[in-house]
């Protein structure tokens, strides 16, 4: 496997340094802005799939389907 660059990722943690919070608070941040207010991703509910790969499909298209809806919201 080809490496490129020097920087290490941290190890997961019970205890974050601040520099790590910040990082997960900006990734939150930019996926939450993705969703219109108040939205999320999955409607509520209890869902079960014969397959994982059925399981990813429909999270997808729940994802497609938010972005597309919050895509207006974004362009004013």
């Amino acid at each position: 496997m080809k490496s490129v660059g020097r920087r290490s990722m941290p190890s997961p943690s019970l205890h974050p340094s601040a520099e790590q919070l910040r990082a997960a608070c900006a990734i939150n941040d930019a996926l939450h802005a993705l969703l219109p207010e108040g939205r999320i991703a999955a409607p509520k509910g209890i869902y079960r799939w014969r397959t994982l790969d059925e399981a990813n499909r429909q999270q997808e298209a729940w994802i497609a389907e938010a972005m597309a809806e919050a895509r207006p919201a974004r362009r004013r």
